[in-house]
């Protein structure tokens, strides 16, 4: 099947993973953000909800865009066992900062895609980020540029936040929101050609 007969859906409205899609020269021809309740089950684990909440994406749009490629993905930030927020105000942006602050933490990203014909496979990407330690004028500078707000931990790695990472050992893209290399191959092989 030709690229130009194929056609992928993307389950997100973030523009981080669109952004992504077309850095590897991908363009799904419809955005259709899947809502869903991202609450945590009792007692599960950050790998098992991101997996989980990326496949139930993947599913819900699947059934609305039948013949389309569809590919979702879920990112969680966690210490240790802990989840942390998608923050939504500047307080959990402030407890998320102080909590990494001066610790390693692990962003996993799972990907999950749906084939025309049903097929699907999903992967986790898991990031090592070690954060500097964070005085309170970094925070409290933080804070006020808004940038955290919406973001899963309170950060984005790809804005000012770059400045409080000491290393990572991983993938850069997956915690932008989308490892580029676990979706290519996803996609690849459930058959959508990718340029």
């Amino acid at each position: 099947m030709s690229s130009t007969l194929q056609r992928l859906v993307l389950a997100s409205e973030s523009p981080r993973r669109l952004a992504l899609l077309r850095q590897i020269g991908v363009e799904p021809h419809h955005v259709d953000p899947a809502e869903l309740d991202e609450t945590p089950l009792r007692k599960e684990t950050p790998r098992a909800l991101a997996l989980r909440l990326a496949s139930a994406k993947a599913d819900a749009l699947a059934a609305r865009h039948a013949g389309a490629y569809v590919l979702a993905a879920d990112t969680v930030v966690a210490v240790g066992r802990r989840i942390l927020p998608k923050a939504e105000a500047d307080a959990e942006v402030r407890v998320c900062l102080e909590l990494l602050s001066g610790r390693n933490h692990h962003v996993l990203t799972a990907v999950s895609v749906v084939a025309p014909d049903g097929r699907r496979s999903s992967r986790l990407s898991d990031t090592r980020v070690a954060f500097k330690r964070l005085g309170e004028v970094e925070v409290a500078s933080y804070i006020r540029c808004g940038e955290g707000i919406g973001k899963a931990g309170g950060y984005a790695i790809q804005g000012r936040a770059a400045a409080f990472v000491m290393g990572l050992q991983g993938s850069y893209s997956g915690v932008v929101g989308l490892p580029l290399y676990e979706a290519a191959n996803l996609l690849r092989g459930l058959g959508f050609a990718i340029p």
